[in-house]
């Protein structure tokens, strides 16, 4: 029964990308997929990365229509760079419980207690939030972003372990919102002992959205694409991954030989892998759910999210 399920499901998955491949065509559309996604959806997207690369590719596109497997904020990055294109994405329900940790009324009292301050956001939160802000980043650039603004004093939204992690290569003053990823936090120090006492020729590598004393664990830290990168230049042939499961579809196409354990069952974004395959396409057959952020808002946080592509491209 169960083989005779899966031919089924392979036969279905065929036609939808045959399906797929012929809307694309049609609506002169570009499929981009953060690396959290589903293996289904990696597999058929024009481009697989993280929210750094995915927001550039939005910007230089000359397709008519950007399909964003993803989450709804970064739906709402790729409409702000790119805003005469139509951005769809596969469920309007992928969310983001750290981008809905912080809010405007919040962000705007902050800064008139801390006037002098500039605002430095993580790509991770909504377009009314980026509007507010003087610089965005990603966990890639966030350093190099901090060193580039003309200020000793930051306020940091709004994920308090990255801004943890960043903290410790500025000597500027930061003022830390209190927001974290769902799925990073919740990896702990006995997790990380645990599978380093089953794999002991294993180097740990992790991402600084997860907790400090976790991060202080790491043979190496960095970001999705840097983990994926470290990993396909290490000599290191195994390794055990703190960070969202669905990195593992890169991971094994880079290095087929190399062996890769994450560091917890749980690291499994629920809103990540809300979209799939069907949905995908059906989207692409409705163009809808289509991402619409105010042009007010959407001018302003465009100058946010335009300053770290230029310093990062310097």
């Amino acid at each position: 029964m169960e083989a005779l399920a899966l031919e089924k499901k392979a036969e279905r998955d065929a036609e939808l990308r045959e399906r797929l491949i012929q809307l694309k065509k049609e609506r002169n559309a570009i499929i981009l997929a953060h690396y959290y996604q589903r293996d289904e959806i990696q597999e058929v997207a024009d481009f697989r990365g993280d929210s750094f690369l995915l927001a550039q590719k939005a910007a230089q596109t000359d397709a008519d229509t950007i399909v964003f497997c993803g989450v709804h904020f970064m739906g709402e990055s790729a409409k702000i760079l790119a805003p005469n294109k139509t951005v769809i994405i596969p469920d309007e329900r992928a969310g983001c419980p750290m981008a809905d940790m912080v809010n405007v009324d919040g962000l705007r009292k902050l800064k008139a207690q801390h006037p002098n301050a500039k605002v430095v956001t993580y790509i991770n939160s909504s377009a009314d939030v980026k509007a507010e802000t003087d610089i965005c980043c990603t966990s890639a650039n966030a350093v190099k972003v901090i060193q580039s603004v003309d200020s000793d004093e930051i306020i940091w939204v709004p994920d308090k372990n990255l801004g943890h992690y960043v903290q410790q290569h500025t000597d500027k003053k930061m003022i830390i919102w209190e927001g974290y990823c769902n799925t990073h936090d919740m990896l702990t120090v006995k997790d990380v002992f645990e599978m380093k006492a089953k794999y002991p020729n294993a180097q740990f590598v992790v991402h600084p959205e997860c907790r400090p004393e976790v991060v202080a664990l790491g043979d190496f830290v960095g970001s999705t694409t840097a983990i994926i990168k470290y990993c396909r230049e290490s000599d290191v042939q195994e390794f055990i991954v703190g960070t969202e499961d669905g990195t593992g579809y890169q991971l094994r196409k880079d290095s087929p030989d190399k062996q890769f354990h994450f560091a917890s069952k749980y690291l499994v974004c629920p809103n990540m892998k809300v979209n799939n395959l069907k949905k995908l396409v059906n989207c692409l057959e409705t163009m809808k759910p289509q991402i619409y952020v105010p042009p007010a808002v959407a001018d302003r946080a465009r100058v946010s999210l335009e300053r770290m592509l230029e310093v990062s491209s310097s």
